[in-house]
């Protein structure tokens, strides 16, 4: 088995105990996130790997930030996180790449992510998974577009390579690989 492969297992363990842990039912889960409950049932068993959306619905559901679920399935937290031990999580279906270049850790409210969009990927979330997130989203390479819903008002922003786009997480946001080639930012994560 596989580093890959060693953390959906575990990631599949956690997604178990998060629902268990609360009391609920596959039912429940499914009612409070929109996710089918047999997509549930085989995520929770490792026979599916969820997409960046699924994923999104589960944090939310749990109150916890993506990053945060991802480090509590590492398999140790460390100080030092060298590039070689940074997990990586793709959502092939979309083209998006996540690596935790600096993961959350106990007693700390920020993190580091660096991201990749493949041409034409697009993803949106229906809500931040805690609300009032503040982000901070850095450009290294491409253009990325990026709408962020604020009550009953959304802004889009395009940015390019060198550009960085800041904000609070309370709705919508989508992501959008705006240009030919992929885009590479970097995602600052603070805690409210």
């Amino acid at each position: 088995m596989g580093d890959g492969d060693e953390m959906e297992a575990r990631l599949a363990r956690r997604l178990a105990e998060l629902r268990t842990g609360r009391g609920w039912s596959l039912d429940e889960l499914a009612g409070r996130t929109g996710v089918s409950r047999s997509t549930l049932s085989r995520l929770e068993r490792g026979e599916l790997s969820p997409t960046a959306g699924v994923l999104n619905k589960l944090c939310a559901a749990y109150e916890h930030t993506m990053s945060r679920l991802l480090a509590e399935v590492e398999a140790r937290p460390a100080h030092l996180v060298r590039a070689a031990e940074q997990s990586v999580w793709r959502d092939d279906a979309s083209g998006f790449v996540r690596r935790s270049v600096s993961p959350p850790y106990p007693g700390l409210r920020g993190e580091v992510v660096e991201a990749t969009l493949r041409p034409g990927a697009d993803i949106a979330y229906d809500g931040p998974s805690v609300a009032g997130l503040e982000q901070h989203i850095w450009v290294l390479e491409g253009r990325l577009a990026v709408s962020v819903r604020d009550g009953g008002r959304e802004e889009t922003y395009e940015a390019d390579a060198g550009d960085c786009l800041r904000f609070r997480l309370w709705g919508r946001t989508r992501f959008r690989c705006a240009g030919q080639d992929a885009v590479r930012y970097a995602l600052l994560v603070v805690l409210p």
